[in-house]
């Protein structure tokens, strides 16, 4: 028989599980009413204009639509409105994203964008946004899902008994998003020079040599593996056609997985690989990987490119066909439901080559950008686990910050 847990002096159990003694479990319906604005027509609405109108498919992102500034007014006046602070969540699509209402003009689509209108008397907006992070909402619905008003309403959630200890809480956590957004527009002005550079670097200049992938290249395919043969402790490095979707860029200098099969073409250093197949459009199989590793098995569905006599560098080659002739390999992939692109579809697509010596320099140029973005996209992932933990033991009493 599994005895009970004992209960920490300072703490009590609770249907939500133990939290401090002198925390309380509330529900959103607690915090006050939950509010809409006034229904909004398509005809009621326009293209351009200075009142920007969010719909569910807009929330969060750039507006599409906007409302007459007479409408704005006079919905002001006579319905519903959120204030400044005001937090506002989707209640349909994606279920429970949040954002703080800043105050600017604007306009939300009725009842898939909700607030809760609190007087913040007892809760602030700002401790709120965060409970709003990790709360567990019972949805209903058929294949859309909705969060109906009696679902937030019911909604429970803990709160410590002062503003000054929420406000302590949402400040550590609000610092913690800062480092968090911080880095990720750093992420994206790296990327933003990287893809400019590309572009610079890789446009073809005079002189350089002009080859067609077909003259250049045995192009192969690999052949069985799937998921079910993977093996973590397998004897060989493995890689699966749709791994160079999720998990690979331009250079694979070591791969994830393994397996004991005996499945798999070997892979040879410099050959270049492209996905076969995909589910989604054809533009996505215009990816090529340079993988700098011999003897892993390549599995079905994965187009190899292999060097005949000429000599050229790899990585150069697939930053080249990723970025100057990924529309034209789109082109040839051809589907409905599902895309294919094949070996015989790459053979007349030319690459322009510079000398070895330049290839190999732009390259590492390349190469180089890409570990600086994925260390600083590792050190975020760092910063958003840390960030989980840190709401984990703060908003449920574990740790308290006064």
């Amino acid at each position: 028989m599994v005895e009970a847990m004992e209960v920490q002096k300072g703490y009590k159990k609770t249907e939500v599980g133990i939290i401090p003694d002198d925390w309380e479990v509330k529900t959103l319906g607690d915090v006050g009413d939950v509010k809409m604005c006034r229904r909004v027509f398509n005809h009621e609405t326009q293209s351009e204009g200075t009142i920007p109108f969010y719909k569910i498919g807009t929330f969060g992102k750039e507006a599409d639509a906007y409302i007459a500034e007479s409408h704005y007014n006079n919905y002001r006046q006579r319905f519903s409105f959120p204030k400044k602070g005001d937090i506002l969540i989707s209640a349909a699509g994606t279920i429970g994203r949040t954002l703080i209402y800043d105050g600017k003009p604007a306009y939300f689509q009725d009842s898939n964008i909700v607030w809760i209108d609190n007087k913040e008397s007892l809760i602030s907006n700002n401790f709120l946004y965060h409970v709003f992070q990790v709360v567990k909402y019972n949805t209903e619905g058929g294949t859309i899902q909705r969060l109906y008003n009696n679902i937030l309403r019911s909604t429970k959630f803990i709160c410590p008994p002062t503003k000054a200890e929420q406000n302590a809480i949402a400040e550590a956590l609000n610092d913690a998003d800062a480092l968090i957004s911080e880095l990720e527009k750093l992420i994206a002005k790296k990327k933003a020079i990287k893809q400019g550079a590309m572009q610079e670097l890789l446009k073809p200049k005079e002189g350089w040599e002009v080859n067609k992938l077909g003259e250049i290249c045995q192009i192969l395919k690999g052949k069985g593996l799937s998921k079910s043969q993977l093996d973590e402790y397998g004897n060989s490095d493995c890689l699966l056609y749709g791994e160079l979707f999720t998990t690979y860029k331009e250079v694979i200098a070591e791969v994830v997985s393994r397996t004991n099969s005996k499945e798999g073409l070997d892979s040879k250093y410099g050959d270049i690989l492209f996905p076969g197949s995909t589910t989604t459009i054809g533009i996505d199989l215009a990816k090529a990987s340079s993988i700098l590793i011999g003897n892993v098995k390549l599995g079905g569905d994965i187009i190899i490119l292999r060097k005949k006599d000429y000599e050229y560098n790899s990585e150069f080659a697939a930053y080249f066909l990723n970025i100057i002739k990924r529309n034209e390999i789109a082109q040839n992939a051809k589907g409905v439901t599902i895309y294919h692109l094949h070996g015989k579809d790459l053979v007349d697509i030319e690459i322009f080559f510079p000398s070895i010596e330049i290839q190999t320099r732009i390259a590492q140029i390349l190469s180089d950008m890409d570990k600086e973005i994925e260390s600083l996209e590792k050190k975020l992932d760092k910063y958003k686990m840390l960030k989980q933990g840190m709401m984990q033991n703060l908003l449920t009493g574990k740790i308290r910050l006064i």
